[in-house]
């Protein structure tokens, strides 16, 4: 390559092998990702014994579950466009940062009303860090690895939700609720440090906002050494780079279809997902009789479940249809919702079913995100991935509330598990549909937008 022509960085990251620096926001983004997987699914490991200790009724977790969850959607509402505007680094270590001072300080709240607060406080950083993150390693990816890149940084989302259930299992006995919550608040302070200092803005981001060249070049030359010289210029495919806000690009005829689909996909897979994330301790505890521990242990194998959903997923999406890949997923995770209901008695076989459970929508929610990842452009990537999750957090929102109603009306276990299934078959159609439309439409890489 001549050193002294422009280098195209969409072209450099997709024809050279993945290299450690490539490896190592992989890595941060993990980190960042199980940081937020844990602090989201803290509530429901606490919930059982915040219970008991303060004399609540479902009715009064509800908001407890719900507030971060509030928190969580408007944060991604509004930092997907700052992301696309002000960048993703920036994005990402103030979010890290706030979600962690938050966690620390809902663990001294006195009452029910400053854990309400504190906690969807907590969530306006939970919702910026997440999609954020996503877009961030997929920028960083070749295109022929992005899905599983993606999903593999995800992983972490499971895993630290899952170290929550074990070491919630091992800590509450011993040091009570409020040690899960310093725990949750000190991992982001002590991380946002880090990010602040190593962590890269994305390259494609800054040659489509036009920083300077030698910025550029830092980040080139730790992703390709030796490939640019001083006098090398950076730059994007002419017909990549849009000139259109990243919400009228994300709204735009063009992408307007898959747009709704991906939210409608997303807000079930997340219902799901947190309800049991959320209430699945509490389901197993009263519903099955077992102890906070067992239960736990319960929740944490759904957890567990997501890592190895999310990698096979990924893979699979960069090999064939990635529609095809999660509408089986999704067909696969119905069934097992109600199997799960037809387990109480047995404790082995629930921990597999709840296992499969995580592995389907766990993993299938990654999977939409590295489907969203690879339908919006660079210049509206953040907005489309964030926007996605917020709108998905309304389904989370609504199943602290789904899972207070279901114990209030003394449905069984094997009732709860049954009704639940209908939104993991829902999820099978919304995919459906957006891969009916995708297949009829030749995407081609100009953008043209319609008015509004």
């Amino acid at each position: 390559m001549d050193k002294a022509q422009a280098i195209d960085v969409r072209e450099l990251i997709n024809n050279r092998p993945v290299g450690a620096y490539q490896k190592w926001v992989v890595f941060l983004g993990f980190l960042i990702i199980a940081l937020d997987g844990f602090d989201v699914a803290i509530m429901g490991f606490i919930a059982p014994q915040l219970k008991m200790d303060w004399g609540l009724s479902h009715q009064d977790l509800g908001p407890v579950l719900s507030a971060a969850l509030i928190g969580l959607a408007l944060g991604a509402l509004v930092a997907g466009p700052l992301a696309d505007r002000y960048g993703r680094k920036i994005v990402l270590v103030v979010s890290v940062f706030f979600f962690g001072l938050w966690t620390l300080a809902t663990a001294f709240s006195p009452d029910l009303t400053s854990m309400v607060i504190l906690r969807f406080l907590t969530g306006l950083g939970l919702g910026a860090a997440m999609p954020n993150a996503c877009t961030l390693v997929s920028e960083f990816a070749p295109d022929r690895k992005r899905s599983f890149m993606i999903t593999l940084a995800f992983c972490g989302f499971s895993l630290g939700a899952a170290a929550g259930g074990f070491v919630s299992a091992w800590m509450i006995p011993h040091f009570g609720w409020h040690s899960m919550l310093v725990l949750g608040g000190a991992g982001p302070l002590l991380v946002a440090p880090l990010l602040f200092f190593k962590l890269p803005e994305s390259v494609t981001f800054l040659v489509i906002k036009n920083a300077p060249q030698a910025r550029i070049r830092s980040i080139v030359d730790k992703l390709a050494p030796g490939v640019a010289s001083a006098s090398s210029t950076f730059c994007m495919p002419k017909a990549a780079i849009v000139s259109a806000s990243a919400p009228q690009i994300v709204l735009s005829a063009q992408y307007r279809f898959s747009t709704l689909m991906l939210w409608s996909g997303y807000f079930l897979g997340l219902f799901l997902v947190y309800l049991f994330s959320s209430w699945l301790p509490t389901l197993v505890k009263e519903g099955g009789g077992y102890s906070v521990a067992d239960a736990a242990i319960v929740t944490a194998m759904f957890q567990i479940g997501g890592p190895v959903g999310s990698l096979v997923l990924g893979w699979a999406m960069d090999r064939w249809s990635k529609y095809t890949v999660l509408i089986v997923n999704y067909l696969v995770g119905g069934l097992v919702i109600f199997a799960i209901g037809q387990t109480m008695q047995h404790f082995v076989l629930m921990c597999a079913a709840a296992w499969m459970a995580g592995f389907c929508f766990n993993g299938g929610s990654v999977g939409q995100n590295a489907l969203a990842a690879s339908i919006y452009p660079t210049e509206a990537r953040a907005t489309g991935a964030s926007w996605m999750s917020g709108v998905g957090r309304f389904g989370a929102i609504l199943s602290a509330f789904a899972g207070a109603q279901m114990l209030s009306l003394g449905w069984s276990f094997a009732q709860v598990f049954s009704v639940l299934a209908i939104p993991a078959l829902l999820t099978v159609l919304t995919t459906y549909a957006q891969g009916r439309r995708a297949a009829t439409l030749a995407r081609p890489r100009a953008v043209r937008l319609s008015p509004l």
